[in-house]
């Protein structure tokens, strides 16, 4: 590893024997997993990470599963030097770079059949994707065995889609979910704010801003259904065509009316010119 970068590695096999070579020494592992264009969101991942463990795997991967034929897959951004400079920074050891090959070769048949917290909101919308995103997500906890793995509780839905897999599938993988890092004017840190226009990058906070009011407002009394009502006008009348903006059960994400039915996490997804932003606050008790 050089002073300025993270080795990166290419294949399965070089990403196990680098880990074997930890597991010997009794280090504990941690795995963060990415999709590159890393940004201070994803570095903070690596920080906290490095509460848990000795040693960070970062994995970048592009993944063209989660990706329906009428979204961004071809102009996501790819910024390897600058993510490998980045991961260095923020103190991981090692980048886990595979091909599209490596992860699917050919004649790969296999995909995880999902229920609970992946049903509605996300998938109302993009069917497939939360099958890519678990099918890409076990097969790298199953790569690098790590002892832990990061998500960002930005991607809410994903966090708890992940969350139920591993625990279903009795992976040996602790999954802790890290809070959402923001711009000072409350817009969540994301690899699709780069094609925001000024114009919508200003406007652009208003998801967070709808939310925090509406999670305020039910905190203090007020009727679940009315506040989720006018936070929903509030990001139309922005500008923006809503996909979905609800209150949901924090853990198992079922619809929920009162918060005597259990923590309420509130959840949007909208569509700002060619830019589709989400994001998502708890309710405090």
């Amino acid at each position: 590893m050089s002073s300025t970068t993270v080795r990166p590695v290419h294949t399965v096999q070089e990403l196990r024997e680098q880990v074997a070579t930890w597991r010997v020494r009794g280090e504990r592992i941690a795995l963060v997993p990415t999709m590159g264009a890393l940004h201070a969101g994803h570095m903070a991942l690596v920080t906290a990470a490095l509460a848990h463990a000795e040693r960070v795997v970062v994995s970048i991967f592009v993944n063209p599963t989660q990706f329906a034929p009428t979204e961004d897959l071809s102009r996501y951004p790819r910024t390897l030097q600058a993510d490998l400079e980045k991961a260095a920074m923020a103190g991981a050891d090692l980048a886990f770079v595979p091909d599209v090959a490596e992860m699917y070769p050919a004649g790969f048949a296999t995909t995880i059949s999902l229920s609970g917290p992946a049903l509605g909101l996300e998938t109302d919308f993009r069917p497939t994707h939360f099958a890519g995103v678990a099918t890409v997500v076990a097969k790298l906890l199953i790569q690098a065995e790590p002892d832990i793995a990061m998500f960002g509780e930005k991607d809410y839905q994903q966090l708890q889609v992940v969350t139920r897999m591993a625990r279903d599938l009795d992976m040996p993988v602790r999954i802790i979910g890290v809070p959402t890092l923001r711009d000072p004017d409350g817009l969540a840190l994301s690899s699709r704010n780069i094609y925001l226009s000024p114009q919508e990058r200003n406007v652009a906070p208003v998801l967070y801003r709808a939310l925090s009011a509406a999670a305020s407002e039910i905190t203090g009394g007020a009727d679940v259904a009315a506040s989720v009502a006018r936070a929903r006008q509030t990001v139309i009348a922005a500008g923006f065509e809503l996909h979905y903006l609800d209150a949901r059960h924090a853990e198992t994400l079922a619809p929920i009316a009162t918060p005597a039915e259990g923590p309420i996490r509130l959840l949007v997804a909208a569509q700002l010119g060619a830019t589709r932003l989400i994001d998502n606050v708890a309710v405090p008790a």
